[in-house]
């Protein structure tokens, strides 16, 4: 018997999901290369030496606390104002790890934390959005692991390259702001948000979060609308999902050595098998002998 080719074509194997991953990454990260080589040149406009332009994005990998960062950076640098500026921008990614808890539970502390070292605004939208198809569509496992790694590695690699690529081209071409490139973290923004709608209902706890940040923004100096505008928007989510019993939950892992439940194993397989495996090909069926005359 011939053996099954469906195994090495079907594209929704495992060993496609982290190279489906970084095919969906590339034109998003197209999109941040032209800020990621604003941030390089601003970076060595404020003194930094180019070994440390990549070492700044590549250990805080979060390009809106970089560039904040970049713009009160002094001599010596004012590593108070710096740290907490960096932590109320990013406070963003509670709602972010919040989101992705229930998918990451089961896994182990050693995959967990470089997953969410390099999470970003555009990796968690993805991967939402794929689970989004994935629920859609039935699948039994509804969050792969394989393809965010394979979002977020590319955006990581490739955007520590642009802002090296800026440190070096900056002081040679001058102020790449002039140029307009700085308006295409809002373009990316706009592609994000239009790859995540899906009603008006689900929408409502981000709505929620945007009032709540501008109204912030008007009253409050600093970055305390970033803080304000996640805050609200987790309360509204929160209450949203226990007014709703037809929303779908994960269930809890159980108690007894952090072990998943038996529902989170179905739909987060936690042994790095993201997708369903392909049936094994059917055997022939061995017939009886026919009986003597």
């Amino acid at each position: 018997m011939v053996p099954s080719s469906s195994t090495s074509t079907n594209p929704s194997r495992p060993d496609r999901a982290l190279q489906r991953g970084m095919k969906d990454a590339l034109p998003l990260l197209l999109g941040t290369v032209p800020y990621a080589l604003v941030l390089g040149a601003q970076a060595r406009s404020k003194g930094l030496a180019l070994f440390e332009v990549p070492l700044l994005t590549g250990l805080n990998f979060a390009g809106a606390s970089d560039f904040a960062a970049i713009q009160v950076w002094t001599e010596p640098p004012a590593i108070l104002v710096i740290v907490s500026m960096t932590f109320l921008i990013n406070s963003r990614h509670l709602l972010m790890g919040a989101v992705l808890s229930p998918f990451l539970r089961g896994r182990k502390l050693s995959h967990i934390l470089p997953a969410l070292f390099i999470l970003t605004d555009e990796s968690w939208a993805l991967s939402m959005a794929e689970s989004q198809r994935r629920a859609a569509s039935n699948a039994q496992v509804l969050f792969s692991f394989r393809y965010y790694s394979g979002v977020a590695g590319t955006f990581y690699i490739g955007c520590v390259a642009a802002t090296t690529l800026g440190a070096v081209i900056g002081p040679i071409l001058g102020p790449l702001d002039h140029y307009g490139l700085d308006m295409a973290f809002s373009a990316v923004f706009l592609v994000l948000l239009r790859s995540m709608w899906t009603g008006w209902r689900a929408a409502r706890p981000w709505l929620t979060s945007l009032v709540v940040a501008a109204a912030t923004f008007l009253l409050l100096p600093g970055a305390w609308y970033v803080v304000a505008g996640t805050t609200a928007g987790l309360l509204h989510a929160s209450l949203q999902a226990r007014m709703s019993p037809d929303v779908p939950t994960i269930s809890e892992g159980s108690a007894e050595e952090g072990q998943p439940s038996e529902t989170v194993q179905q739909k987060n397989q936690s042994d790095g098998e993201d997708e369903t495996p392909d049936p094994a090909p059917a055997q022939p069926q061995r017939q009886a002998p026919p009986e003597p005359g």
